[in-house]
C-alpha cells in the first residue's frame, strides 16, 4: 500500500446503522449508560448451544465494578445484566450435590429467595478477543426466581470447575447512549 493509499482507501463500514446503534451492535471498547452509570464493554463472549442457536455475553466495567451483560435473540430480544458469585454462598449442599451426583438440587435459597432449576445447558464458550479461537466446552444450570425477574446459574467446567452468577433480566431501554470506541 503507498504513502497516499491508506489516507484514501475506503475504510471499513460498521456493522450497525450509526445513526441508531443498538444493544444488539454492542461490541470490544463500546461505551453505554445503564443504572446511573457510564460502562464500558471489555470483552466479548460468544456461546454455542447447537442446533445453530448462538448467544452473547459482554463483560462490562464502569471503573469501580464488574458486570456480565447477557443477550439471547430467540423469539424476541432477552437481556440479563448479572455478576459472579461464589459458589459456596449457595451452601454446602448444592456442592456437594453437583460434586456427588454431577446434578444440581431442583430448588436453590439464595439469599433468602427460592430459585427453581428451569433448564439445563451443555454448550460450547468462546472469547471473541482470543486469537487462538478455541472453544471451550461446558454445562449450565439456570434457575429462576418465582417471580421470573432473576437467574441463578451454575455452570460447570472440566470435572471439578464450578462457577456461579446471579442476573437480573433487563429490558433493552434501560442501556442507552450506545458510543463505538
Amino acid at each position: 500500500m503507498g504513502f497516499f493509499d491508506k489516507f484514501f482507501s475506503k475504510k471499513e463500514e460498521p456493522h450497525y446503522d450509526s445513526t441508531n446503534i443498538r444493544v444488539q451492535d454492542l461490541d470490544i471498547d463500546f461505551v453505554f449508560d445503564y443504572n446511573l452509570s457510564t460502562w464500558k464493554v471489555d470483552s466479548l463472549y460468544e456461546y454455542d448451544w447447537g442446533d445453530n442457536f448462538f448467544t452473547r455475553e459482554f463483560k462490562i466495567t464502569n471503573g469501580e465494578e464488574t458486570l456480565f451483560l447477557g443477550m439471547e435473540q430467540d423469539d424476541e430480544l432477552e437481556l440479563t445484566m448479572g455478576k459472579k458469585i461464589r459458589l459456596a454462598e449457595l451452601g454446602h449442599t448444592v456442592v456437594n450435590e453437583l460434586m456427588t451426583y454431577e446434578e444440581p438440587p431442583k430448588t436453590i435459597t439464595y439469599k433468602g429467595e427460592m430459585f427453581i432449576l428451569v433448564e439445563e445447558s451443555p454448550g460450547y464458550f468462546h472469547d471473541i478477543s482470543d486469537s487462538a479461537d478455541e472453544w471451550e466446552e461446558f454445562i449450565s444450570w439456570d434457575f429462576e426466581n418465582e417471580e421470573g425477574t432473576k437467574v441463578l446459574t451454575i455452570e460447570q467446567w472440566g470435572e471439578k470447575k464450578f462457577e456461579a452468577s446471579l442476573a437480573n433480566y433487563i429490558q433493552e431501554f434501560e442501556i442507552s447512549s450506545i458510543l463505538p470506541s
